[in-house]
């Protein structure tokens, strides 16, 4: 009998280091799924990438253990290979946020049983410029700080909500004079913050990334948070965020298949949580079911 192949990258570090606990119970469910598996553990920053877009041929199946950030490395090098399969997820970071979004088992053993037991589901990824990134690109006030340190502070807006409360005077914030521009709609100003998402939470807090959030619809939900003219809008935007409360003026909610965003300086982003590079021209857009993925 001829038996499938399965590619499993994983990184070591992400999370707890828990993946080395599970590992060999995780590859006998996949073995006794009718799997040959190849394990191949990263080192550095980039290495799911080169892992998988240089793959040999005949990998059937891809699997990935770690945080987000290394999920996204592994769809980057599908991608690049030009050969598209479905991918499996096995979550090992402090988030996990698109995984939560696709209702995955924090449990190892159980998520490995959902890759081999569950179907593929078609969602959509977006392109960064160059890059791509599978559920969140961030810019800011508080994305220099990582989603996975501080774990009371894992809810995105809340996070930025408790620093403007430590804020004394407006020319504290950092703003950025940019202009957003989308299905002939153009947004311009100072803004303190941003996302583009394609997920249900972000920072590990669900529900602050719009209404009726779908994964596959083709869109991209985009947050803004504008930089309040007196402290009294301040408050006011502190209160709305701190209550996950769309309905303020200095909060702009939209949803878009493509978005061009021009700033007057370079301004750093990360791309599912990770370090995107300072750009002052960037230009998003939504791919829609460019991404199998194993779900239950």
């Amino acid at each position: 009998m001829t038996r499938k192949k399965l590619l499993f990258v994983l990184n070591p570090k992400a999370g707890k280091a828990q993946i080395k606990n599970h590992l060999l119970e995780i590859v006998d469910i996949f073995v006794k799924a009718g799997y040959e598996v190849t394990v191949c553990v990263t080192q550095e920053k980039g290495d799911a990438i080169r892992l998988v877009e240089t793959r040999e041929e005949g990998y059937e199946l891809l699997v990935c253990s770690g945080g987000d950030g290394t999920l996204d490395e592994v769809v980057t090098g599908m991608v690049k290979s030009g050969k598209s399969l479905p991918v499996g997820y096995i979550p090992a970071g402090s988030t996990n946020d698109f995984a939560s979004s696709l209702k995955l088992p924090r449990n190892m053993k159980k998520a490995a049983r959902v890759i081999v037991e569950g179907h593929p589901f078609a969602c959509d990824i977006a392109s960064f410029n160059r890059d791509l990134f599978v559920y969140v690109a961030a810019f800011g006030m508080f994305t220099d700080v990582s989603y996975e340190t501080g774990q009371e502070m894992k809810n995105a807006l809340g996070h930025l909500a408790y620093i403007l409360e430590g804020v004394k005077s407006l020319t504290a914030v950092k703003a950025y004079h940019m202009r957003f521009a989308y299905d002939n709609n153009v947004i311009e100003g100072n803004f303190l913050f941003g996302m583009i998402t394609n997920s249900v939470s972000v920072g590990g807090f669900k529900k602050i990334t719009g209404k009726n959030v779908e994964l596959n619809d083709g869109e991209l939900e985009v947050t803004l948070v504008r930089l309040p003219g007196s402290l009294a809008e301040m408050n006011q935007l502190i209160g709305a965020l701190a209550d996950k409360n769309p309905e303020n003026a200095l909060i702009c909610w939209f949803k878009t298949s493509r978005l061009q965003i021009e700033s007057d300086e370079e301004i750093a982003w990360t791309l599912d949580g990770e370090y995107g590079g300072a750009h002052k021209e960037v230009l998003i857009e939504d791919y829609r079911e460019a991404l199998q993925i194993m779900v239950p």
